[in-house]
């Protein structure tokens, strides 16, 4: 994408990119209460008189003391700034994650009009993104991947080769799904059966399926060795500064998402780096 026009289209889907980043926020938030409560539900009585909790309702509000907030103290980066990252009324200090997830999904946006042109194929890869953000963040802060962010994301991507929305036919995309969720299935039980103790959970499938179906089957390749890599090596600097034990589990969404993403971005180049491009 060149000139003037490409680089408004880019800044314009930076900006969708801001505003969806501040939705994200209220996913990540959400979402793991409510699955929560859900699950709760199924031991004992819902209570009649409880207030409705979604992604809607209730009005947002500060953790710490309650207090409303304002749409004028919500503008996605620009309230953190001017509010110096606490609260407007209890001063309380305000998480990181949210600008810096309002940051990711900006730059994430951006990319996809730049590397996919700004049209309906880029956003298609920036729900893509926003989906992996959301499950990676998700996962790494309660070890949840919850099934409402990973099997519409794989069936998405299916449809999205049907449809000829993507550079996949349907066939490798459904392979690509099948592949993925069967080869750390296969891993998952072959761990159990040597060791006695579940690898990892089911939702890791369902997430490399998800990326499969994206991507096809060949790139779940650079998939699984850069999300190996990355989670070893900091698995590996958990255990050295003894904030992870021996045997201790930690989230391996988020890695998966990682490679997901490069994959998305640099797909051919790192096939042909490794010999796989056809």
């Amino acid at each position: 994408m060149g000139g003037s026009a490409g680089e408004f289209a880019v800044l314009w889907f930076a900006v969708l990119g801001l505003l969806v980043g501040s939705f994200l926020n209220v996913v990540i938030y959400r979402l793991p209460i409510m699955l929560e409560r859900q699950w709760a539900a199924l031991d004992a009585p819902s209570d009649p008189t409880a207030q409705p909790f979604n992604l809607l309702v209730p009005r947002s509000s500060c953790p710490h003391c309650q207090s409303p907030i304002h749409w004028y103290q919500n503008i996605p980066l620009v309230s953190y700034l001017v509010l110096r990252g606490k609260c407007g009324v209890c001063q309380a200090p305000i998480s990181f994650q949210y600008p810096l997830i309002e940051a990711v999904s900006t730059m994430l946006f951006a990319a996809s009009a730049y590397h996919f042109g700004a049209g309906a194929v880029a956003l298609l890869w920036c729900g893509f993104c926003a989906t992996l953000l959301v499950a990676a963040v998700i996962d790494w802060k309660t070890t949840y991947l919850p099934d409402v962010l990973t099997l519409p994301l794989m069936w998405a991507g299916i449809a999205s080769a049907l449809l000829g929305w993507v550079p996949l036919t349907l066939s490798d995309a459904v392979w690509g799904a099948i592949t993925g969720y069967l080869s750390l299935w296969t891993v998952f039980w072959i761990f159990k059966w040597v060791t006695g103790k579940d690898g990892m959970g089911y939702g890791d499938f369902k997430l490399l399926a998800a990326l499969g179906a994206w991507l096809g089957p060949v790139a779940l390749i650079p998939v699984l060795l850069i999300s190996c890599t990355v989670g070893a090596g900091y698995g590996i600097a958990q255990r050295l500064g003894g904030q992870l034990v021996a045997g201790q589990a930690f989230a391996f969404g988020p890695f998966l998402a990682l490679a997901g993403i490069v994959l998305c971005f640099w797909k051919m180049h790192v096939l042909q780096a490794m010999g796989l491009a056809l």
